[in-house]
């Protein structure tokens, strides 16, 4: 990732311990960072801080989280909205990204897990932000659509790109189809999982990834590129 100087992230949570632990980590990596414990003072310090990402807990007491995503998409600021939800239900993740939100990460966490949403949201919505950018074997320049893997331009199609994008940017972490479906598909995409084996396929075909080595497959959980 390129330099995050001047990046700003917004923290709402009503547990004081969790927002500590990641004002403390977000600040050691260089943001410039902003806290709130409720959600009426998350829309008022949402207008005054104007910050990049936004990183929401679904459940706190009056304003919850989805309200707070909505007025904030709804005041028209850029700000890109990470979810924090303790329930992995399909209701839960469709209505977010209904109202809004552009990921959500399931409690409990790791802090890797969350660094790499931030800057996979900061690429997408933000890429003028950043130059090329390398990750493991792959390089990834977002305004020309094109991956570069061990110097090799990969031809893909747009859906491939987006998909391979998707994983690469999370990598180390385990994404399932319906994840993918979600962030690459769209929420209301109405045909079946397989279409993900389908591309899957077809990206390790391309990185001549044989013995699935780069796109691994987790039985019962998904996929998760890792660089050998």
């Amino acid at each position: 990732m390129n330099s995050i100087e001047g990046i700003k992230i917004m923290l709402v949570d009503d547990e004081p311990h969790i927002l500590q632990f990641l004002e403390l980590g977000l600040t050691n990596e260089g943001y410039v960072v902003k806290t709130a414990l409720d959600g009426m003072s998350a829309v008022t310090l949402a207008q005054d801080f104007q910050p990049h990402i936004a990183i929401l807990d679904v459940m706190m007491p009056g304003m919850d989280g989805f309200e707070v995503c909505r007025m904030i998409k709804k005041s028209g600021a850029q700000t890109s909205i990470i979810m924090l939800t303790a329930k992995d239900e399909v209701e839960d993740r469709v209505k977010g990204l209904t109202i809004g939100a552009d990921d959500y990460v399931i409690k409990p966490f790791s802090f890797e897990e969350l660094l790499a949403r931030i800057h996979a949201r900061l690429r997408n919505q933000f890429p003028n932000m950043f130059n090329e950018v390398t990750y493991g074997p792959f390089k990834l320049d977002d305004r020309k659509k094109e991956f570069v893997y061990h110097g090799r331009i990969l031809e893909l199609s747009p859906t491939e790109y987006e998909l391979l994008k998707f994983l690469v940017m999370n990598n180390g972490i385990v994404m399932s189809k319906g994840m993918i479906l979600d962030r690459v598909w769209g929420y209301d995409f109405q045909g079946e999982e397989n279409i993900v084996e389908v591309y899957i396929r077809s990206l390790r075909d391309k990185l001549n990834d044989k013995e699935h080595q780069v796109i691994r497959t987790i039985r019962g959980s998904g996929y998760r590129v890792d660089f050998p």
